[in-house]
This record gives C-alpha cells, structure tokens and sequence, in this order.
C-alpha cells in the first residue's frame, strides 16, 4: 500500500509540472524574486541560462548557473521582500519555444519597474532579460 502511495504522490506531481506553463512558470518566477526565494528562483533555469540585466548597479550579462544565483543573493540582500505587481503579461509560443514578456513592478524601499522577457526551450528558462525602465506605467496588473 505504502508504494501505490508513493507512486501516486510521484504520478501527480509529475502531472502538476507537466501543465505548468511559461506564463505560470514566469508568474512564479516574479513572485519567487519579490520574496526572496532563490531556490524556487533557480528551480527554472536551464544549465546554460542566460541573465540580462540592464540598467542599475547589477548591470551586466550573467552566463552561469553560479553567476546568476550570486547576483539574484546580492539583489535579494539590498532589496528586501517585495511586493510584485504584473501587468501586459503575453506569451508567444510555438513548437519550439516560448516567450513572455511583462512589465513587472518590484516594490520594497522603492519601486523598481522592470521590463521582463523570459525565453523558454523544453520547458525550461534559457534567456532572461531585465531591463530598468523607470517610465513604466502599470494598469492594476494581471
């Protein structure tokens, strides 16, 4: 009995994940970065996931798992938890892949209104960028 347990926690677990859908899995992201949760945060990445990080003192191009954990650490420090606000969320998608992009604002100590594209391959993240765009507007989110 213990193993049909087991089995089935395995069976719907794996059926959870596999109707998650790029703009899920984006919701999840920007709620993982507005708490603070690196894990959950990293959980999305492929093994050659890149970060763009446009604007702002972080503002480079991030090319590895271990690069892109220590800089979502150094933003997680300096900003606290967040309130995360998403508005014009889309997805494009097509056999191959998908993209979502949004307009995401992060509010701690101050807001900080990102323009968000996330690529995915396979299911997994493989291209991020986040560009600061201090002229955002936001029209109560999705």
């Amino acid at each position: 009995m213990k193993n049909i347990a087991v089995a089935l926690t395995f069976a719907l677990m794996s059926m959870s994940s596999a109707f998650a859908t790029p703009t899920s899995d984006a919701q999840a992201h920007f709620a993982a970065i507005g708490s603070g949760d690196i894990d959950a945060l990293m959980h999305g990445y492929a093994g050659s996931a890149r970060l763009n990080w446009i604007g702002g003192p972080l503002d480079g191009t991030y090319t590895s798992a271990d690069a892109i954990r220590a800089t979502w650490e150094k933003f997680g420090k300096a900003a606290g938890p967040l309130k995360v606000t998403v508005d014009k969320l889309t997805e494009s998608a097509n056999p191959k892949g998908a993209t979502v992009s949004a307009n995401v604002q992060f509010l701690g100590k101050m807001p900080i209104k990102v323009r968000y594209v996330l690529t995915y391959r396979d299911g997994m993240l493989i291209n991020e960028t986040w560009q600061i765009d201090p002229g955002l507007t936001f029209d109560g989110g999705n």
